[in-house]
């Protein structure tokens, strides 16, 4: 007559068949921490410092006290404009602390120079916007690559804005001197721009971020060609930065996740660290640099 009342058996077995299967986790890597920026604060406070050692050894009062810039400043007051526009030292102190110069270097072999007149400057003008530039791009690069990478990269693309600005110089007659952190300055801009391609799978908007950075490069490779301006160091820099890019801030693939991060029970297929693209990419850099 009447229907047989479900065992607890079958009644088991029916949610059994009715409970969904569960899908597998979402694996995702932890993000990674920003790195704290001191070095790109330090190397600012370094420049200034230096800048202020220079206006003290310039000492223009002793000179001719008449023709200073705001005597009030007494040893720290600038050189006329007629000598120097943007508000700064004489050439002659800039020589003496290490500015560079093509009998000094290629002459006499004053290598250090290379290095040296990366933490001089011409002028507060001078000096102003090159460290707005390093604040502006050099804290960010800081926070996410670290201390290390940047620090190598600032100096070694100085290095490389240094050596283009002598290849200049040794092709001009006049007794011309080259100052600046312009050089390292245009090596970051140069490895962001590296860093986006080297890393492209990682990047959601990818032409628009491209578009954005090479309008910003261009902006500032045109003040290169302003009067009294060593577009060579820019290049130069940019050059060396561009190709330090592809070996120094590549980064893993989208979705490589290290083998610590899985669950024990996943057997799923693991990407590796590294596209093929980026191996290419880094050691084409990599030759191009030991030829240059």
């Amino acid at each position: 007559m009447g229907k047989r009342p479900p065992s607890s058996e079958d009644m088991e077995k029916g949610r059994e068949k009715a409970r969904p299967s569960m899908p597998p986790p979402h694996l995702c890597p932890p993000p990674p921490k920003p790195w704290v920026p001191w070095l790109v604060p330090i190397i600012f406070v370094a420049n200034v410092a230096m800048f202020i050692y220079t206006m003290y050894v310039n000492d223009c009062p002793s000179i001719d006290e008449n023709k200073c810039i705001l005597p009030s400043l007494k040893r720290f007051s600038f050189q006329p404009f007629k000598e120097n526009p943007l508000l700064g030292p004489a050439g002659l102190t800039l020589k003496k602390l290490g500015a560079l110069e093509r009998q000094r270097v290629v002459e006499e072999g004053e290598g250090w120079r290379l290095l040296s007149c990366m933490w001089l400057h011409a002028g507060v003008v001078h000096l102003l916007a090159n460290m707005l530039s390093l604040l502006f791009i050099g804290i960010r690069l800081e926070q996410e690559f670290g201390f290390i990478r940047i620090g190598l990269l600032y100096v070694l693309a100085g290095l490389g804005g240094s050596l283009g600005s002598t290849m200049h110089l040794m092709r001009t007659t006049s007794p011309t001197i080259s100052v600046g952190a312009s050089g390292a300055l245009f090596g970051l801009l140069g490895a962001m721009l590296s860093e986006l391609l080297i890393n492209w799978t990682i990047y959601v908007n990818k032409c628009t971020a491209l578009l954005i950075l090479i309008v910003v490069i261009a902006l500032n490779m045109a003040v290169g060609f302003l009067p009294k301006v060593d577009n060579s160091a820019h290049i130069g820099g940019f050059l060396a930065g561009f190709f330090l890019g592809f070996i120094i801030l590549v980064r893993p693939q989208y979705g490589y996740i290290r083998r610590k991060h899985l669950p024990s029970t996943y057997d799923g297929k693991h990407k590796p660290r590294h596209k093929g693209y980026q191996y290419v990419l880094g050691s084409g850099a990599l030759v191009i640099l030991i030829l240059g």
